[in-house]
C-alpha cells in the first residue's frame, strides 16, 4: 500500500478560505479535494501490511505538544513561470514547528528504512496541473499576502493513498496524537 504521514486541515473556516481560492483563481489545473488537503510530513511510499505495523509502532513513540500554524501565501512549484503544483505556506513559527515535527519522524522511521526523498519544506498543495498553464506570477501575486486562518495541531497521521483515474483516495491507518 502506498502510505504517508501526514497533518490533515480540518478547520472549517481555514477550508472556507482555501475554497474560495480555489475559485478564484482562474487556472487550467485540477483543485485537491479540500477532504484531502494535508500537509505531507513524510512520504513513505508503497509498503508491506508488517511494515506499516512498525511504522505506527515508531511513530506512536513520537512526543510533541500541540500547536498553531498561519496559513498565510499562495505560491508554485517549481516557479510562477512553469508551474505544476500551486500550494499554501505558513508563518514563520508554524513552519518552524512543523519542520521539527517531520524532523522527529524522520529519525524515528530512519531505522526501518525510510529516508526523505526531498527537503521538508511546510506547505498545502491546493492545485496540481498536469498541461502547461503558462506563467501565472500576475494570479499569485495577486494572493501572496491571503490569510487563511489558524489550523491546531494535536495530531498527526499515518496515511494510506490509492491513486485512481479521478484522483487519490485518501484513508486513515492510525492517528498519533499528541503526548507532552
Amino acid at each position: 500500500m502506498r502510505t504517508f504521514v501526514a497533518i490533515e486541515i480540518s478547520n472549517v473556516d481555514v477550508l472556507d478560505s482555501i475554497k474560495k481560492i480555489q475559485n478564484k483563481i482562474n487556472i487550467d489545473a485540477k483543485p485537491v479535494n479540500l477532504e484531502n488537503l494535508h500537509f505531507t510530513l513524510q512520504f513513505l511510499g508503497e509498503i508491506t501490511d508488517e511494515k506499516s505495523k512498525k511504522v505506527i509502532e515508531s511513530l506512536n513513540n513520537i512526543e510533541f505538544s500541540s500547536f498553531r500554524i498561519n496559513l498565510k501565501g499562495v505560491a508554485a512549484f517549481p516557479k510562477p513561470k512553469f508551474p505544476r503544483v500551486i500550494w499554501i505556506g505558513t508563518d514563520e513559527n508554524g513552519g518552524q514547528m512543523l519542520i521539527q515535527l517531520a524532523k522527529k519522524i524522520e529519525k524515528v522511521l530512519e531505522p526501518l528504512g525510510f529516508f526523505p526523498d526531498k527537503r521538508f519544506k511546510p506547505h498545502i498543495t491546493i492545485f496540481r496541473i498536469k498541461k502547461k498553464v503558462g506563467d501565472i506570477t500576475k494570479e499569485l501575486n495577486e494572493q501572496k499576502m491571503t490569510d487563511f486562518g489558524i489550523q491546531e495541531v494535536v495530531s498527526f497521521k499515518l496515511k494510506k493513498s490509492k491513486l485512481t483515474s479521478t484522483g487519490p483516495i485518501y484513508s486513515d491507518l492510525e492517528e498519533i496524537k499528541l503526548r507532552k
